[in-house]
This record gives C-alpha cells, structure tokens and sequence, in this order.
C-alpha cells in the first residue's frame, strides 16, 4: 500500500497520478485524508490520557507514603482507563479501516509511464530479431496435438477444464526451457536460486497487492489464511520481509521456479483458445531487491536479463512501455516483453519486467540500515520522495516461462525446423 506519509504530505500528487490510471482511484484520497485525520486526533487524545492516567498514578503512590487518602485520585484513574480502553478500540478500528482503504488504491504511476486510456497508447520502445515469413502456420493446439506434445482429454479428466497434461516431447521441452533459464540467470547474471515453497500465507499475499483486489481470482486453504502462489513473487518479495537491510548488501537478485494457480482463466475465443490460459501454469521469476536511488539502472538491467533468453532463442520479439491505464495494480512502471507467434499471427507477453517501489516495500515493511551512520537509511526513489524509512524495493517481476512463452518459444521453434 502506499505510505500515508506521502497521501498526508503530497495529497494533489497523488490525486493527478492516480488519474492518469483512469479508474478513479483519486477520489478515495479525500476520504483517507479524513479518516488519517480521525485517527491522528484519537492518538493525540490517547496519549494525553495515558499521560495523565501516570500522573495521577505517581500522586497516589505519593499519598499512601505520606498516609494520606488517595480514593478520589483512585476513581478518576479507574475512569480515566475506561476512557482508554474504549478509545483504544475506537483507533484500532480506525487504523484498520484506513489500511483497508490503502490496500485498494493502486501503485502511482511513475512521471516517465506514458499517460494513456488503453493499450492502444503503450509505446514499442524497439524491437530485436526478424519476423519469419510463413504462410498458413499452425497455431500451437495444431501442432501440440499432432506431435503428442499434450493431452488435453488428459487434463480434463484429472482437473477439470482451464488445465493442461503434457506429454512426451512436450514435457521435456517444458523441463528443459525451466533448466536453460535458471542456468542461464544464475551462472551469467549473478542470481541467487531458490526453491520456496508453493503454499504462502495471507500477510505475505497482502505484501505483494494479490490481496485483497484479487482475492477472487486465488485458490485459498484454510479460510483463505494460506494460499497457491499465484507467481513466485510472493515468495521472493518476501523473503526479507519486516527486516532490516544492510545498503552494503543490496542488490540481492533471487531467481525461483514455481508452479502457478490463479482462478481466473480467461474468456472464450480465439485468443484463449488452448492452453494459452489455464488455472496452473510453470513460471521462472526474477526479483530484485535494490536501492532506490538506483532502481531504474536495476530494472534496465532487468530487462537486459529477459531479453538475453529471448536472443539466445532466437525469438522476434518486442519491447513495450505500458502506458498508465494499462499498468497493473502493485506496479510503478513495466515493460512487457512480446513475442512473435507465427500460430497465433500476433505478438504475445511473454515477460513483465516493472518497478513497485514505494507501494511494495510499505507493503513488506522492508528497509534498510546504514551502518556507517548507525542511522535508518531514508533515501528513496526520485518520484516518491517519502520520508519513510525505505530505501529497497522489488525492481522486477519477470514472467519467464508463462503458457503463452512455451508455445510461442514451441511454435517458432517447430516452425523453424
């Protein structure tokens, strides 16, 4: 969520950010504003009456010393702790009402994100490879089916629709894209891998933006205390979460495979046609946690790292600035890596390389410590500028191996041979 700090103390800015998202989210502010307001005067209030409660406490320990009768001090304490219980319930319920309200106010687009209405205003900022010229191409159902590649009988069987079996070929392609990116990352780009595991908790949800907007779209256990990692950045994000950083050892670049369970599966048609998008899907992810006064250079370097597979590949690809309606929720600002595919005659994501900064790290309650000063760092990203302690953030979030890359990747690479 984003920090109330910056809300509080740059409340038109965030107002003219949000609407450049266009959903309207600027009018919450108001409303944040009020209820920040209420909850700093029952605070102020709290605290006065705690103060006089210890006041009146020492009076009476002072009286009974001196024998003196002290049962008047001793009723106006037992009235002044009713006061504080019942307003310390009342900012508990305002605090939780105000965090509920910046749970749902999305990330504010960086000054850079071009302002658009749709996606027909993301920008190509270039592009690599040639596109192929074929002439009547399968799409990648045609050619899956024909080389027994998957079984989609299989699946439907086993799980239902939205689900998919591969098969033979099929499965050791998948096997082997997995391999070739996490060897490729680890042993040229410095990340650091990891195996987490594929159950997270609620808070950890929360940290990343999954929840509560898209809580619909989860599968949840336990009365939605645990849930399937929807994307293994949850668990990167969150790995130092409520720590406390040492400068001297950022950037920390983690690299996880993971399974991936969302609900939300699409619309019928062409375009979700297959196995395109499905509930549970394979993905190689990429986080970063970085210094904020560096945290562009980082997510250019990001991308670099995505784009590396693509070459390697050799995959026409482009790269795409969303503009700010298209954003996602969490994110300050993202590139999406798009594919060629000859089956499909269209260009697909296959990659989402985005900077979350302010909003993420409030979220994990994450900073760092600058140990040369024995200070809490306070230095933070050029567009934010808050004073909260915060000086790292996740600056990519890198959907390597989604379904539309696999059979993109096997389409041109079918189509090739």
């Amino acid at each position: 969520m984003l920090d109330i700090r910056l809300i509080r103390e740059k409340p038109d800015f965030v107002r003219e950010r949000l609407a450049t998202r266009g959903g309207g989210d600027e009018a919450k502010i108001d409303e944040v504003l009020r209820i920040d307001a209420e909850r700093r005067k029952s605070e102020t209030e709290l605290q006065r009456l705690q103060s006089e409660r210890n006041r009146l406490s020492k009076e009476i320990g002072a009286r009974r010393l001196r024998k003196e009768s002290s049962e008047e001090l001793e009723a106006e304490v037992r009235k002044i702790g009713e006061q504080i219980a019942g307003l310390t319930q009342r900012v508990n319920a305002v605090d939780e009402e105000q965090r509920n309200l910046l749970l749902d106010i999305p990330n504010v687009p960086h000054a850079s994100v071009p302002v658009g209405k749709d996606p027909s205003a993301n920008r190509v900022v270039r592009s690599w490879g040639e596109k192929p010229q074929l002439t009547n191409a399968a799409d990648h159902v045609a050619l899956g089916t024909r080389l027994n590649l998957f079984n989609l009988e299989w699946a439907a069987k086993l799980s239902g629709s939205g689900f998919i079996c591969f098969t033979g070929a099929g499965a050791k392609l998948e096997r082997a894209l997995i391999s070739f990116m996490i060897d490729l990352h680890t042993r040229e780009h410095g990340y650091f891998q990891v195996s987490p595991p594929f159950v997270v908790r609620r808070d950890c949800m929360i940290g990343t933006s999954q929840l509560p907007k898209f809580e619909a779209d989860m599968y949840g256990l336990e009365d939605n205390q645990l849930f399937l990692a929807p994307t293994a950045e949850v668990q990167l994000t969150n790995l130092h979460r409520e720590e406390i950083l040492s400068v001297d050892d950022l950037p920390k670049k983690f690299i996880a495979y993971t399974p991936c369970f969302r609900r939300e599966a699409g619309a019928a048609g062409r375009d979700t046609r297959g196995i395109i998008r499905v509930h549970q899907f394979d993905k190689v992810e990429l986080v970063k946690l970085v210094a904020s006064e560096k945290s562009y250079e980082e997510l250019e370097s990001l991308i670099a790292d995505a784009e590396r597979v693509l070459q390697l590949l050799g995959l026409h690809y482009r790269l795409i600035e969303l503009c700010t309606a298209d954003l996602g929720f969490g994110s300050a600002k993202t590139y999406d890596i798009e594919v060629w595919s000859p089956g499909q005659n269209a260009f697909l994501e296959v990659s989402s390389c985005s900077k979350f900064g302010e909003r993420s790290g409030v979220c994990v309650k994450r900073r760092t410590d600058d140990q040369a000063l024995g200070t809490s760092a306070s230095t933070a990203s050029p567009l934010l500028q808050p004073r909260y302690c915060h000086a790292t953030e996740p600056a990519g979030d890198f959907r390597h191996l989604g379904l539309r890359q696999r059979f993109t990747l096997l389409d041109r690479l079918l189509h090739r041979t």
